[in-house]
């Protein structure tokens, strides 16, 4: 269950971080970068950085479309997979905290292909 929140919060996370181009998809590469400053939140808690909620707008930017949000949560479901320290309650309140709205829901349960 924390894992599949965590991987819905690295998506939400990537898709704020990056701002895509239109024309362009969003690459697991951009997604991980932009929520590389957000480790320490997600593993550990406390307050998100700046550098961490820059990452989160920019990631929600780069994902104008469906297509492209589909590909981000995707890359972060895959990457939190990598990460079994990642804490689900941290992930799913990393919009709110930023104070982001995201179009993904964050559940351990998100269907990407929705």
């Amino acid at each position: 269950m924390m894992k599949g929140v965590a991987i819905t919060f690295l998506v939400v996370l990537a898709m704020v971080q990056f701002m895509a181009k239109p024309g362009q998809a969003i690459t697991c590469g951009q997604v991980s970068g932009a929520l590389a400053p957000c480790m320490t939140y997600l593993t550990a808690g406390g307050d998100p950085s700046q550098a961490c909620c820059t990452g989160v707008t920019s990631l929600k930017n780069l994902t104008p479309s469906q297509a492209d949000r589909q590909q981000a949560c995707q890359c972060v479901k895959d990457a939190a997979a990598k990460y079994p320290n990642l804490k689900p309650d941290n992930a799913a309140n990393l919009p709110k905290k930023c104070n982001v709205p995201v179009n993904i829901p964050i559940s351990p349960s998100t269907n990407c292909a929705k």
